[in-house]
C-alpha cells in the first residue's frame, strides 16, 4: 500500500482536521468520536486526549485516541481509549480497510503518538479490546490480560413487551411491576428523546458525578468527573437520546443517555437522586425499557450497556462479552 501519513493532534489546541468528518462516517463512529465533544471532555479532563490520525493518498483511514496520564517523575503512559465511550476499543478504521492493514497502520499510529508524548513516554495501555480486536496488538513483548467484561443484548425482540417475557420470572415481575408504578405516579414526568435543548449541562454533571462518587472510582480509572459543559453539548445531539425524569415540581430526579448507532447503540450514562434526597426507587429498570423500545423500533442489531455490573445485568438479558487490555513499552510500540 502507499506509505501512510499520520500526524497527532491536541484537541484542546489543534483545529478540527479536515479529514476528520470524512473518517468518522466511513468509520461509522459514534457520538464521542466528533471532534467538538473530544475537545471539549479533553479540556476539561486531568488526562488530555491525544488523536493520530492516518491519511493515504489524502484518504483518511485511521485514527487513534489515548489519554495522556503523568505519574511519578514525569514518566507518560498513553491510555488507548475514548474516555467516554467504554467497551470499545480507541480506534476508528474505515470500513474497507483488512485486517493486516489495520495492524500495520496501529504500529505507525503507536510509534507517532509515543514521539509526540517525548522521551518521558513509558508505552501504551490499549483497553477495551475484544477477542476479535486483541490479535491486532498483541505480539511480542506486548502484555495482554483479561479485563472486566461488557454485557451486550443481541436484539431479537419484536416489542419491548417481548423481552420482558424472555427475562426470568422474577425479573419479569419486578420489571413489569416498576414500569408500572412510573406509568401511574402523578408527580412523575418523564421525556426521551434526541437534541435535547430544555437541558442543563451542569445539572446533569452534578448528578451523575454525585451518583459516581457514591459508587466508588473503579481501580485504575484516570478520568475526572464528567464536565457540564461536555454533556450540554452531548445531549444537544441529534445522534443522543436523553431519558430524563423529573418530579412535578421540575426537580430533575434521574436521568440516562443512548448513544445511537445503525448497529449498535450504547446505554452511556445513569445517574438518580436518592430515596432519601426525593429520588424513585424503581426508575433504572424502566430506564432499560424506554432504551431498548428505541433500539427495538429502530431496528438496531444489539444494545450495549457497557461494562460493570454484569451479574445484573445478565438478569436483563444482556450476556458478558470478555475483554481484554494490553500493554505495549515503549521500547517495542511500533
Amino acid at each position: 500500500m502507499t506509505r501512510p501519513d499520520v500526524a497527532v493532534f491536541d484537541p484542546r489546541r489543534d483545529p478540527e482536521p479536515a479529514e476528520w468528518a470524512e473518517l468518522r462516517a466511513a468509520a461509522g463512529a459514534h457520538a464521542p468520536w466528533a471532534y467538538d465533544l473530544l475537545a471539549c471532555e479533553s479540556r476539561h479532563a486531568p488526562c488530555p486526549t491525544l488523536l493520530a490520525m492516518c491519511t493515504v493518498g489524502g484518504r483518511p483511514v485511521a485514527a487513534l485516541a489515548a489519554s495522556l496520564v503523568r505519574g511519578p517523575l514525569g514518566v507518560r503512559l498513553l491510555e488507548v481509549h475514548n474516555p467516554w465511550l467504554s467497551g470499545l476499543p480507541g480506534w476508528l478504521f474505515a470500513d474497507d480497510v483488512d485486517r493486516p492493514t489495520r495492524r500495520h497502520l496501529l504500529r505507525r499510529m503507536e510509534r507517532e503518538l509515543c514521539r509526540a508524548t517525548g522521551p518521558l513516554c513509558a508505552g501504551l495501555l490499549y483497553r477495551y479490546l475484544s477477542a476479535e480486536s486483541l490479535p491486532l496488538v498483541s505480539g511480542f513483548g506486548r502484555v495482554v490480560r483479561e479485563s472486566v467484561g461488557v454485557a451486550v443484548l443481541e436484539n431479537t425482540f419484536s416489542t419491548v413487551d417481548d423481552w420482558v417475557s424472555s427475562l426470568a420470572r422474577s425479573r419479569r415481575h419486578s420489571v413489569r411491576g416498576q414500569r408500572r408504578k412510573v406509568e401511574r405516579d402523578p408527580d412523575l414526568v418523564v421525556r426521551f428523546g434526541p437534541a435535547r435543548d430544555d437541558l442543563d449541562g451542569a445539572e446533569l454533571a452534578a448528578l451523575v458525578n454525585r451518583h459516581r462518587a457514591r459508587l466508588g472510582t473503579p481501580a485504575f480509572d484516570n478520568r475526572g468527573p464528567v464536565a457540564g459543559a461536555y454533556l450540554h453539548e452531548l445531549v444537544r445531539r441529534d445522534d443522543v437520546l436523553t431519558l430524563t425524569y423529573h418530579d412535578a415540581q421540575g426537580r430533575l430526579l434521574a436521568f440516562a443517555d443512548l448513544l445511537d448507532h445503525p448497529e449498535l447503540p450504547i446505554y452511556q450514562h445513569w445517574a438518580a437522586l436518592q430515596r432519601d434526597e426525593g429520588g424513585r426507587a424503581h426508575l433504572y429498570f424502566d430506564s432499560y425499557a424506554r432504551l431498548l423500545a428505541h433500539v427495538v423500533d429502530s431496528h438496531r442489531k444489539g444494545f450495549s450497556a457497557g461494562r460493570g455490573m454484569l451479574e445484573l445485568k445478565s438478569s436483563l438479558g444482556f450476556a458478558s462479552r470478555r475483554m481484554w487490555l494490553a500493554a505495549v513499552p515503549r521500547p517495542v510500540a511500533g
